[in-house]
């Protein structure tokens, strides 16, 4: 079974063979918004490849989980905010590579699809390009300038920007990332923990594509070593395509609990979600509700020219070799009951 707190494509080190490892060479990346979900993974296969890595966030002071992940001084957490392009520009000095990781999956004061995606994707290629840096962005499958989700179209116009400052860039769109701190199983394990009934969204039948987290932090160190095709747009997506209620129902069947999964229609999800979206972290949003009504998988033309991960030279990670290490914490009995117990 994958160990999913630490997986890459690169073999786990003994204690012995960490304490021989040698000190950071003189190679510098910064990358925006590294303490997140991805950001954590993208760290850790960056350092184990000897890299300096500069984490720039809005909180530094919150980013100290990430220094244990490399050697004594190699991992450093700076302060910058994408609204600040002063901020974001003092923090890709001196970098040879430039990483942005930074989304948001719903808006909320000033962190507005358009401040984060659009905004700060040009201020953090526009830092790359001043400072003479490669440069990598983290887009989405699904980016659309013309699609009705306004996630979609700041998704792609912030490809645009990065291309315009750096048309050398290396774009990655992932599908569904899963992984122990994801937002997709997390979020349906715990509302089956609570609620009889589960919404499938447009019915359910929305196709995906979910790709594990170390194999996207794997590709992006692949890039940044030199192995990715410059500017290029990759599709990210693992070895399943699943519908939304069968990713759900795995996802219950592994929690060991039965629920009853409603179709929803996207005008009636819509008025749920504009009462959610009142919510601090809103379980749903009319902007995911639109998003919900496309498929989210790796397009064919991607696959013929080779923008996957299998063009990478990275075997995709199958959902159950992962789902089982974080999927337990939501079953009656957690690590003590097996899924046909809970």
């Amino acid at each position: 079974m994958v160990d999913a707190t630490v997986s890459d494509d690169m073999p786990l080190e003994s204690e012995a063979e960490l304490l021989k490892r040698p000190a950071p060479m003189e190679r510098l990346v910064t990358v925006y918004g590294g303490s997140g979900f991805l950001g954590r993974h993208v760290v850790r296969a960056l350092a184990r490849r000897g890299w300096r890595v500069r984490v720039a966030v809005r909180r530094p002071d919150l980013a100290g989980h990430l220094q244990p992940l490399g050697t004594v001084g190699q991992i450093n957490p700076v302060q910058a905010n994408l609204r600040y392009p002063a901020s974001v520009l003092r923090a890709a000095e001196g970098a040879q590579v430039v990483i942005n990781l930074v989304g948001v999956l719903h808006e909320s004061g000033r962190q507005s699809f358009e401040a984060v995606h659009q905004f700060g994707a040009r201020q953090v290629a526009g830092a790359a390009r001043e400072v003479g840096a490669r440069l990598i962005h983290v887009s989405a499958i699904g980016a659309d300038a013309d699609s009705t989700s306004l996630y979609a179209r700041t998704k792609a116009a912030g490809e645009r920007a990065a291309f315009e400052a750096k048309p050398d860039a290396v774009i990655f769109r992932p599908s569904v990332v899963f992984g122990p701190e994801d937002s997709f199983f997390n979020r349906f394990a715990a509302m089956a923990r609570l609620s009889p009934v589960l919404p499938l969204i447009a019915g359910g039948k929305t196709l995906m594509q979910p790709v594990f987290v170390g194999d996207v932090a794997a590709a992006i160190a692949r890039a940044v070593d030199e192995q990715a095709t410059p500017g290029t747009v990759y599709e990210l997506g693992g070895p399943e395509v699943r519908s939304f209620r069968e990713l759900l129902e795995l996802m219950l069947e592994e929690v060991g609990r039965k629920r009853l999964l409603i179709p929803v229609p996207g005008a009636v999800a819509s008025l749920k979600a504009r009462l959610l979206e009142l919510l601090p972290n809103p379980l749903l949003t009319r902007d995911q509700v639109k998003l919900l009504a496309n498929d989210n998988v790796v397009s064919p033309a991607a696959i013929a020219e080779g923008r996957t991960l299998a063009g990478l030279g990275i075997q995709p990670t199958a959902i159950g070799a992962v789902l089982p290490d974080y999927m337990w914490r939501y079953r009656k009995a957690g690590q003590f009951s097996k899924p046909e117990e809970a």
